[in-house]
């Protein structure tokens, strides 16, 4: 019909009922509702985000475990591994507890914190393995896995720890690791008594330790000792059930896991699933290879039953169409509901268990079946089957079929009683099993996605169930019956499942919270707001929807306004609003035409309704009862109708309440002919038929339209003269006015119209005219045809028909193309004009011509133009291509008629292009051919030269090889572009590369090389053997491919870019080096992009970021996760898109132009700042680094970046510059610089700038005079100060030469002085005394108890018992904690107990050792728990375990002491005395002009002379007089102590004569004699100093005679030494008396306190520097007085052999033939088992403990302290050099490296280079003692044994313990308390044994 493709054609309205398409937040694709359908189709869903929520783990270790919702105010509980959440109703976290990780072991029982435990601990998590509300005291039961299986107590507002129970067996549940493990259940008995929880647990091997079953006592006070005890428990009986020992010899992998449990009536119940005992070990796992069988068994105990002698145990299971479901996944306890009940039988209010079951009964945890069922059980019926089965055994029947408990078949006894319902057993016939399963009626199952976890309720009278799946969907089900249930919906709660067990409901029930583990989310239990029509909302089967009919939505009804009102919210389907409209179309001519639309199901309309034809027109609508009317719309509200779009238009009829605003109808369409008219002479479509002009001349119908009929294919040759006759049908015959018929001819854009001549109403005739067109790339042109009439009607077309306009000779340049052309052409080839005609414009006569089919059809001359390939391997099979002309019309002509380089070429029908193109297949060349040409002959039979073509170019044959290939190796899974050299591999038509039995891809090839791509391997890893075939020559060579492992990636970072990219990316994976072109890939939104990546090495690779495929448009200022994010790495699936990463774009950053104007105007060197955002992506690690590049000009600049600014500093440039900033993909200008230099002068600042510098030449002219006169005197103070200059010079170099001279000379007077002098060591108990307690000389454990004698036997009672609490391991750890614990025990306390108890265990080191172990296990545990650096362990003495260590290698080093490390370190102390006193040492401040240390330095230059006295013995006159040095500069106190070393040179000092007790007396040659004292009355004072005497005073000689003599009291040192006596006494006011020398107490103070009498300061070579009266002029010849420090290197020489023998002695392993201490090698194993314990492996944390166990807490100790060793007198000074030895000794066992300066300490610069090679010392040290074997606890309790054997009775035992008491009596009440608290103190009574020893001493005060 012409009508159709008009733009004239009718409109019409055409309405359908659909409700319209409003707003939805929740969008599902909705299925039919399918009942009893497993494999249903999946509705995927999107929530909104107020209704959606969710929270993730903070961790990915940190699993969820366990779920609880408190139901009062909707809070959300949380157990996760290492934390329990506090989260709102919305899933926001409002509070955190931290449960973990810890150190443990779960062989630890008891555990580690109860006591301590010899298995090695590691870091564990703690796994949430029960979470309960108790409501009734408002706390949380968090019960985890570590500490076998301990429970916190915390309160419910904010998680504080309320209790830890952890000291009872009790309390530990269980130790296995896995969280649903354990089940409870609070069971609560009105408010009279306590709650009771009900515990069932999986026993993880260790049923002696765990009862399976349980019920406790839940404490109302959470931090009371009976948390968690048995509500019964006697010897025989308790509330509880053990598997026994016996059932683990059937099955060793036995236990019983619990599934679910619930209370319901008077009992408890938990679901359970364990394996089946059977009839035998036969069945057991471990005896055969059968799998285990599992079976499904509900447990019941009555609430009040204490004994269990109500447990009974039945089997579940479920079957569905003949398939056992009996693996319990999951189960909830739900009310039935009132249609549900109906079907099951049982009341709306009665108990029903929905439990989810997989199929069969063997657990496989690799290829478990995905088939799951969901079934229902009523709760009433379980319990009748149990009450049947009690009521049989108490008859007699049957046996008690429990086998897990009673191993043997135990036959049921009878007994005459009443079982009722409520009915608890007797301790006869219990515990019971039923043999007979209860089996659960069957509502749904699934075969694909398992389910995991169910959860139910009843809504208005409909059980509605919730099931969780292992692809973390939620099925929603409809349960209407025991055989009827509807999934309707199915939600995506979490990203990756499966679905944990616990599900739990919010408080209003409106959602739902589902977890997998590492996602919590809160579904909506209803989505009805994603169905848009009624029928959808009311089909979708969710009993929650409703259509709330005028607010047009689908939803709950208490959310519909006024739904009680009559017809405005509609449950069910039928109830939906139906319309219909009357007429239903009308035409586009037609306006306000009265419509009446008929409503069903509409609530009352009084507030009226509006008509709206979509967005055209709205108007009121009449309502008149179920009746509205409405009017069509007006003229001009009309619509154009678009042809392209159709000959109509719908639009929607909406009715819209004016109460809401909402359209709640619309109209549906009644499809039927369209009443329209088509007015032939018109020309016009009208829907009123009285229009038309003529009745004949109205069309009713299409096939009465005018029309065209097909034609065959109109021909016209261009240039020819010729009419076109078309036939058609229902012509009109042109009335009296209109015009004729024409032809429109479309050619080439132009419009040709020819005259047309109707013949009839079935013929139309277009008139004799010729036609053309440009071009001859085209033979033939299709040109559109339309017949018009009257100027512009035009006749339809249906047909298409199309003129044909053609040349003959375009395209057509051969005889072999021109015949080859369409006969209908009639085109021939002129043979006179060679060229392709028409016969007529051909020249006669007719042999002139060759045309098809014809007597002459045979073109001559054929010609070859092309061949491919033109070489090709011998063996033939190469499809050689020729091209060329005239090659014959018919395949028949060539068929056996072609020789290539003179073998056969078969031709190939399929290839052949008739004229144009010959292929053939080569057949085998002899080895004697190597080349020719292609030859073919067209025709049949003889071949004729001038049918016969010769190719110009030769076919060669050739022998193509293979060589090697690269590369050799690729991933599994193929896409390796394999690279494969050779010779002639170009050569023949096809190539096949097979690796092994498949093939490669091929891609190119070239002469010498051709590529593949390799397939994924069929065969795995390994190498492949690589052929190659070229058609039929097999081309074989060794070459191999292997397979390897694909790449992985294991770390992405950083894990962000910038949307545009190209920022760099480290990938770090494995086997990245077998990718040859890896790309890293980004998806988002359907779009893909790319971009490179580095492989840098096997590991890692270097990638550009790909840009985030997102519209500049759409480009947010909100950061975006792409859809997929991976890499292309050849053909490897797994890296496609990761799932590991969390990679994340930020918006591009966007730079501001540099001015309005686009220019910059700048100074030279001023800062260019380009604004903008985003210069810094705010990344989860702080602010992202950018690499941005900013050129100005050609050159970069250095560059600032933050979050708005870059600041750049401008290059050294002048002139306009263009800006460029380049960073990731991006590429901006911000416009240009413009960077003047400043502006020239002008004249005025010239003339200004000329004078002024007039006036400064003027003025330096002045100046310069000036200066010559000056010059003169300061020439005359230049020389005096050269003068100085000089001799201070020259003094320099005398002091360095003098220096060097004793560094040279020293040493062998040194080393040849010491050599025969004895040692004098302490004896065994002087040496330990000193150490343990230093400044202490006469202690009480040296003596015995001083006490009155009636009181001595009563003290001793007391203290033998103490004495044995000593001894006992569990008190005296006890008894040190709680003392460490209390704030008031001081580090001193610390030290001094721990050497009190060293005393006491002296004779039992065994033991000692033990408690030793125990408290450095604990303090290594603290150290670490307190996340103190590792390295400070052992560093201090804090701690009673740290001064335990000093002494106990105190006591056992002794004997190393005296026969190895004495020797060297008494030689060492002798050294530096020596060489101290060979020069000046001030007596006063200490100061030596020879020292290590710089503080102890004389730092002038001191004129001393040395002297040789000659001294008589003290004791006996007639020895010969001893020669002995000093210096004229000694006081004379210093003199009598060298006299008295002289002379006393192999005696212990304590056995010497006191200096302070003798004079020292010169006897002169006449008799005379001479007392000769530090201060006498011939004593030199200057103003208020009085310096010393000293020999030089006296001016004593050489060679002059002295004596000792006892002291004499003279009138002035009696007064003196009343001073010294009164000093001493009020220093020394108690026993504490100083072990070291006066002069090292005096030392400590720089000055002698001034005179009180006189005011008068002492002083003897050094005055004080820091009084302020001493000027720098006065100090005699000191130079500056840092040159002096020289000294220190010298004195550092002269020592050096001896501190090197020391530390030599002590770092080695072998000394002179003895072994190395036992104690050192035993404590360093056991450092390293700690070490290995608490996985430490850093080896400088393992150095600096062992430096701080031993060299620094007992070497360092003997180095600075000789005289705890030997019997020696020890000075300041040597104190002082000691320290600095002891020091080096220290730098020396660390393991930092010392970064020194000029501004180090010198006494750090003194030993800065030996420092590396003494702690290469300590490092072979250290390694030499881990390489020995290591020391049984056998050998080291012998070595402890006798050594406690050698030293018995050093100490007084009962002194001792006595010293100890006194800090029990000052905590006894805390050290009583810890001792009841700790459960193994509590069992040897320890606290009862100590208040009587308590009692007994306290007799004594």
């Amino acid at each position: 019909m012409t009508s159709l493709t008009r733009s004239w054609t009718c409109f019409f309205v055409c309405c359908f009922l659909s409700c319209l398409v409003l707003p939805v937040t929740l969008q599902t694709v909705v299925q039919a509702p399918q009942a009893h359908s497993a494999g249903s189709q999946v509705i995927t869903m999107s929530l909104q985000e107020e209704e959606y929520a969710s929270f993730h783990a903070e961790n990915p270790e940190w699993t969820f475990n366990h779920l609880a919702v408190d139901y009062r105010n909707g809070n959300v509980y949380l157990g996760a591994v290492n934390r329990i959440y506090k989260l709102s109703p919305g899933l926001e976290a409002q509070v955190s507890h931290e449960t973990g990780p810890d150190e443990d072991n779960r062989k630890c029982y008891p555990p580690r914190i109860v006591q301590p435990c010899s298995e090695p601990l590691t870091l564990t998590n703690n796994v949430n393995k029960m979470l309960l509300m108790d409501y009734r005291e408002n706390r949380l039961l968090a019960c985890g896995s570590l500490y076998q299986g301990i429970c916190k107590l915390l309160r419910l507002d904010d998680l504080f720890k309320l209790g830890e129970p952890f000291h009872k067996k009790e309390h530990y549940l269980s130790g296995v690791n896995e969280s649903g493990s354990v089940f409870g259940v609070i069971v609560s008995y009105g408010n009279a008594s306590p709650d009771m929880l009900f515990v069932a647990t999986a026993v993880d091997g260790k049923p002696e330790y765990f009862p399976t079953i349980s019920s406790r006592k839940l404490a109302r006070n959470s931090e009371e000792d009976g948390m968690f005890a048995y509500v019964f428990h006697d010897e025989f009986v308790a509330s509880m059930i053990k598997i026994p020992s016996d059932t683990f010899t059937v099955i060793p992998d036995f236990d019983i896991y619990y599934i679910y449990g619930f209370a319901s009536g008077n009992f408890v119940y938990f679901l359970t699933l364990q394996p089946e005992m059977g009839g035998g070990p036969t069945t057991g796992s471990s005896s055969t290879g059968r799998e285990q069988v599992y079976t499904s068994k509900i447990v019941r105990l009555c609430k009040a039953d204490t004994a269990f002698n109500s447990y009974v145990e039945v089997p579940i299971g479920c079957i569905s169409g003949n398939v056992e479901y009996r693996l319990l996944e999951a189960a909830y306890l739900s009310k039935a509901g009132a249609i549900l009940a109906r079907s099951l039988e049982v009341a709306p209010d009665d108990d029903v268990l929905f439990a989810v079951f997989s199929k069969g009964q063997k657990r496989r945890p690799r290829q478990a079946s995905q088939d799951s069922a969901l079934c229902v059980f009523s709760l009433r019926k379980i319990n009748e089957k149990i009450k049947e089965r009690l009521q049989s055994c108490y008859k007699g029947e049957g046996t008690l079929d429990l086998a897990w408990l009673k191993v043997k078949d135990i036959p049921c006894s009878s007994a005459l009683l009443t079982i009722d319902d409520d009915f608890c057993g007797l301790d006869m016939n219990a515990p019971l099993g039923v043999s007979e399963m209860v089996r659960g009626k069957p509502l749904f199952s699934d075969a694909v996605d398992k389910m995991t976890s169910v959860i139910a309720y009843v809504y208005k009278n409909h059980s509605l169930v919730f099931v969780g799946t292992k692809s973390g969907r939620v099925k929603k089900i409809r349960v209407d019956g025991s055989s009827r249930a509807l999934q309707y919906e199915t939600v995506q709660a979490v990203e990756n499942g499966p679905i944990l067990r616990d599900m739990a409901f919010s408080s209003d029930h409106h959602y739902l919270y589902v977890m997998s583990e590492t996602q919590l989310s809160r579904v909506p239990v209803e989505a009805c707001g994603q169905y848009s029509t009624c029928s959808e909302c009311l089909g979708s089967g969710d009993p929650h929807c409703g259509w709330c009919v005028l607010h047009n939505m689908c939803t709950r009804k208490e959310k519909c306004e006024r739904s009680s009102e009559p017809r405005r919210f509609a449950s069910d389907i039928k109830q939906c609003v139906r319309l219909s409209v009357h007429p239903n179309n009308i035409s586009v001519s037609q306006f306000s035409v009265t419509l009446v639309l008929e409503a069903h199901n509409v609530p009352e309309l009084s507030a009226g309704v509006n008509c709206t034809f979509e967005d055209l027109a709205e108007m009121n609508g009449l309502v008149e009862g179920n009746r509205i009317k409405c009017f069509s719309p007006a003229e001009k509200e009309m619509p154009r109708i678009i042809v392209d779009k159709g000959d109509h238009q719908i639009v929607q009829l909406y009715l819209k309440s004016k109460e809401t605003g909402l359209a709640f109808a619309n109209t549906i369409c009644l499809v039927n002919d369209f009443k329209c008219h088509w007015c032939k002479y018109r020309h016009d479509c009208t829907h009123d038929p009285r229009t038309c002009s003529f009745q004949e001349g109205r069309v009713k119908k299409p096939e009465g339209c005018p029309q065209l009929l097909p034609a065959e294919r109109i021909l016209v040759p261009v240039n020819v003269v010729k009419p076109i006759t078309l036939r058609a049908k229902n012509l009109p015959q042109p009335q009296s006015g209109q015009r004729g018929y024409e032809c429109l001819l479309t050619i080439q854009g132009n419009e040709h119209r020819v005259p047309a001549l109707r013949f009839n109403s079935s013929s139309v005739q277009c008139q004799n005219t010729s036609y053309f067109y440009d071009g001859m790339e085209m033979s033939s042109l299709p040109v559109e045809l339309t017949v018009i009439w009257n100027g512009d009607f035009s006749i339809d077309n249906p047909a298409h028909n199309k003129v044909h306009l053609y040349k003959c000779d375009a395209q057509r340049g051969s005889c072999g193309l021109c015949l080859k052309a369409d006969p209908l052409f009639g085109c021939v080839w002129c043979k006179g004009e060679n060229r392709c005609t028409l016969k007529q414009h051909c020249p006669h006569p007719e042999n002139q011509w060759l045309e098809h089919n014809g007597i002459n059809s045979k073109c001559t001359h054929p010609r070859i133009t092309q061949i491919t390939p033109l070489r090709g391997p011998r063996e033939g099979g190469t499809l050689v291509t020729i091209r060329g002309e005239n090659l014959g019309l018919e395949f028949r002509e060539i068929q056996d008629n072609v020789k290539v380089a003179g073998v056969d070429c078969t031709p190939i029908r399929e290839g052949y292009i008739p004229a144009e193109q010959i292929v053939c297949e080569m057949g085998k060349a002899e080895k004697s051919q190597y080349t020719g040409h292609v030859q073919v002959c067209v025709g049949v039979g003889e071949c004729i030269a001038e049918f016969t073509a010769n190719s110009s170019k030769y076919y060669y044959f050739v022998i193509p090889r293979i060589i090697n290939l690269k590369p050799s190796r690729g991933p599994v899974s193929g896409g390796t572009v394999v690279n494969i050299t050779g010779s002639h591999l170009d050569a023949g038509s096809n190539v096949s590369i097979m690796f092994k039995d498949q093939p490669c891809t091929y891609l190119r090839r070239g002469g010498q090389w051709l590529t593949c791509r390799t397939h994924a391997s069929l065969h795995g890893y390994g190498n492949v053997s690589v052929s190659v075939s070229i058609d039929r020559a097999h081309l074989q060579r060794d070459l191999r491919f292997e397979y390897v492992e694909d790449p992985t990636i294991t770390k992405i970072e950083p894990e962000w870019s910038i949307y545009s990219g190209h920022t760099p990316v480290t990938v770090t994976g494995t086997n990245l080096d077998i990718i040859q072109t890896p790309l890293i890939r980004a998806k988002y939104n359907g779009h893909e992009t790319l971009n490179l990546c580095q492989v840098l090495s096997p590991i890692s690779m270097l990638c550009q970021a790909p840009e985030l495929p997102i519209s500049l448009a759409r480009q947010q200022e909100v950061p975006e996760r792409p859809n997929e994010f991976g890499f292309k790495l050849d053909d490897v699936q797994a890296v496609i898109a990761l799932n590991t990463t969390n990679f994340i774009y930020y918006p591009n950053p966007e730079f501001e132009p540099l001015s309005v104007s686009g220019v910059l105007e700048l100074k030279p060197g001023s800062p260019i700042i380009l604004k903008g955002r985003n210069f810094l992506p705010p990344t989860n690690i702080g602010n992202g680094k950018l690499n941005y590049t900013v050129l100005i000009g050609e050159k970069p600049c250095m560059l600032t970046v933050s979050e708005t600014q870059l600041l750049c500093e401008s290059p050294n440039l002048t002139g306009r510059h263009k800006v460029l900033a380049r960073v990731g993909g991006i590429e901006f200008s911000p416009g240009v610089v413009h960077i003047t230099s400043d502006s020239p002068l002008s004249s005025t600042a010239i003339i200004g700038i000329a004078a002024a510098g007039a006036l400064l030449i003027l003025f330096i002219v002045v100046v310069l005079i000036a200066y010559k006169r000056k010059t003169h005197q300061s020439d005359l103070t230049l020389k005096r100060l050269q003068m100085q200059m000089d001799n201070l010079e020259s003094r320099v170099a005398l002091e360095c030469k003098e220096a060097f001279a004793e560094l040279q000379t020293d040493i062998h007077e040194l080393t040849s002085d010491l050599d025969g002098a004895g040692i004098p060591f302490l004896d065994y108990r002087t040496y330990t005394m000193r150490v343990l307690f230093p400044g202490i000389e006469e202690h009480p454990v040296l003596r015995e108890l001083e006490l009155p004698g009636y009181l001595q036997e009563q003290v001793q009672k007391g203290l033998k018992p103490f004495g044995q609490l000593i001894n006992n391991k569990v008190f005296l750890l006890c008894f040190i904690r709680t003392l460490e614990a209390q704030r008031g025990f001081s580090m001193r306390d610390r030290g001094n107990v721990a050497s009190l108890i060293m005393t006491v265990l002296q004779s039992k080191l065994e033991y000692a050792t033990d408690v030793l172990k125990h408290l450095l296990s604990d303090l290594i545990d603290r150290n670490l728990e307190s996340k103190n650096h590792p390295k400070l362990l052992l560093r201090r003495t804090e701690s009673v375990a740290e001064k335990m260590l000093t002494n106990w290698f105190t006591f056992l080093l002794y004997k190393f002491l005296k026969e190895c490390a004495g020797e060297p370190l008494f030689s060492l102390f002798c050294a530096i005395k020596q060489q101290m006193e060979k020069g000046p040492i001030d007596s006063i401040t200490g100061e030596a002009r020879y020292s290590l240390s710089e503080d102890k330095l004389i730092r002038q230059q001191i004129d001393y002379k040395t002297l040789v006295v000659n001294c008589i013995h003290p004791e006996n006159e007639k020895i010969s007089e001893i020669q002995v040095k000093v210096l004229n500069c000694d006081t004379i106190s210093q003199v009598k102590e060298k006299i008295l070393d002289a002379i006393y040179k192999n005696v212990p000092h304590s056995h010497r004569l006191i200096a302070s007790d003798m004079d020292l007396e010169w006897r002169q040659g006449s008799g005379q004699r001479m007392i000769l004292q530090d201060e006498d009355v011939t004593t030199k004072i200057e103003g208020d100093w009085k310096r010393l005497n000293m020999l030089a005073h006296y001016q004593v000689p050489d060679n002059a005679v002295m004596a000792l003599v006892p002291k004499q009291v003279t009138a002035y040192n009696s007064v003196n030494n009343s001073t010294v006596s009164r000093t001493s006494a009020s220093k020394y006011e108690n026993m504490i008396k100083y072990t070291g020398s006066p002069d090292s107490l005096r030392s400590r103070t720089p000055m002698i306190t001034p005179d009180l009498e006189s005011g008068v300061k002492v002083w003897h070579l050094v005055k004080n520097h820091e009084h302020g009266d001493q000027k720098e002029g006065d100090r005699g010849s000191k130079m500056v007085s840092e040159i002096y420090l020289t000294r220190l290197l010298a004195t550092k020489g002269t020592l050096q052999k001896f501190v090197d023998d020391l530390f030599e002695t002590i770092f080695s392993t072998a000394h002179r033939g003895s072994a190395l201490p036992l104690a050192i090698k035993y404590m360093f194993d056991f450092l390293d088992e700690q070490a290995d314990k608490h996985n430490i492996h850093d080896p400088h944390v393992r150095h600096t403990w062992k430096s701080n166990c031993l060299p620094l807490r007992f070497w360092v100790n003997v180095i600075k302290n000789p005289q705890f060793v030997f019997d020696i007198h020890k000075s300041s000074i040597t104190d002082a050099c000691l320290s600095v030895v002891a020091q080096t000794f220290m730098d020396s066992c660390s393991t930092s490296e010392h970064r020194l300066g000029k501004d180090s300490p010198s006494n750090k610069l003194l030993y800065a280079k030996d420092i590396p090679s003494y702690k290469s010392w300590v490092e072979r040290y250290y390694s030499d003692i881990s390489k020995m074997p290591a020391i049984s606890d056998q050998d080291m309790n012998a070595y402890l044994a006798e050594q406690s054997r050698m030293h018995m009775n050093e100490f007084n035992t009962m002194s001792s313990l006595r010293e100890i008491y006194s800090y029990v009596d000052k905590y006894t009440e805390e050290i009583v308390c810890s001792l009841e608290q700790d459960d193994a103190a509590r069992k040897q009574r320890l606290a009862l044994k100590l208040e009587e020893v308590v009692a007994l001493m306290s007799l004594e005060s």
